[in-house]
Parts: C-alpha cells; sequence; structure tokens
C-alpha cells in the first residue's frame, strides 16, 4: 500500500485541497515513470510555491487555480509562436502541459451559462454601456473565475453593452 492510498482511504478526494490533489499526483506520475506527466506537474508546483514565496501566504484552491489559468495562457501564446516558427516538437509539448493542467480546473461552464451570469452580472452591476464594463466584469471575475476563459467572457459583455 502506498502513502496516497493510506491517504485517499483516510480521507477522501474531495477532502484534498487542490494543492495536496498535484502532490499526490506528483507521487502517482513518480511511480508511475510517467516523466513527461511528472515534469509538467513539477512546473505547476514550482510556480505555486514560487507565489506563496514571493506573496508571503499560503495559497487556497482559487488562487492555486489563477496559477493553473497563467501557466494554461503562457502555453498556448508559447504554441502560436512555435507553430509560427514550424517548431511542432515544442508545440506537442506544450500541448501535452497543457493537456495535464487542464485537470486542474473546475469543470468548466458552456455558452448558455455563461450567457446567463453575464445577463445577471449586467443587471445587477446597474451597466449602462462599455464604459461601465468594469462593474459586471468585476462581478463575473469572481463567479466564474476559473470556470470559463474571461477573454471570452469579456467579449460577451463587449457585445452585450454594445461595445
Amino acid at each position: 500500500m502506498f502513502l496516497g492510498e493510506r491517504t485517499s482511504e483516510r480521507r477522501g478526494q474531495s477532502d484534498l485541497s487542490l494543492k495536496e490533489r498535484i502532490q499526490d499526483e506528483m507521487k502517482a506520475a513518480m511511480r508511475a515513470r510517467d516523466s513527461a506527466r511528472l515534469s509538467a506537474i513539477r512546473l505547476l508546483l514550482a510556480a505555486v510555491k514560487q507565489k506563496e514565496i514571493d506573496e508571503r501566504v499560503t495559497l487556497d484552491d482559487a488562487a492555486v487555480i489563477g496559477v493553473v489559468e497563467k501557466m494554461l495562457k503562457q502555453r498556448r501564446e508559447s504554441i502560436a509562436q512555435y507553430e509560427q516558427a514550424a517548431r511542432e516538437d515544442l508545440a506537442r509539448v506544450e500541448r501535452f502541459e497543457i493537456g495535464v493542467l487542464d485537470a486542474y480546473l473546475p469543470k468548466q461552464m458552456d455558452a448558455s451559462e455563461i450567457e446567463q451570469a453575464v445577463t445577471a452580472a449586467v443587471a445587477e452591476s446597474g451597466a449602462q454601456g462599455v464604459r461601465d464594463m468594469g462593474k459586471a466584469m468585476a462581478l463575473l471575475k469572481a463567479r466564474l473565475a476559473g470556470r470559463a476563459d474571461m477573454a471570452k467572457v469579456s467579449a460577451m459583455v463587449k457585445a452585450r453593452l454594445g461595445g
């Protein structure tokens, strides 16, 4: 019986913080000798640790999700650059890392759920035009963090407010 298995028996998977879950999956990748997955998970844990050191805090799940989102954005930008430079080998590595990192985000909302949230936030904030977009986005950022691509949400809000 592995240490991770005892931990899972002692407390349910839902009791683990996101950071603990990532650490457990790193141990599983080590045991499985999955070097590519292990490398991606180590990069994520290093980014989390760096943010904790920089801010002198222990990150909660929401902050860890923010780190994951930032890393995903960086990977997507890298893929575009690698494809432009005809380096498909490097783009393939970045795509693999995106697959690993995506697993740590909460379930993504579909377009209709996002549309409902945008409608509610615009009404709640009293936003009238594009100048008031920040009010609606502030509400949406708190509600949808990690569950929707905020660039798409921003575009929806802009379209709704007549931008």
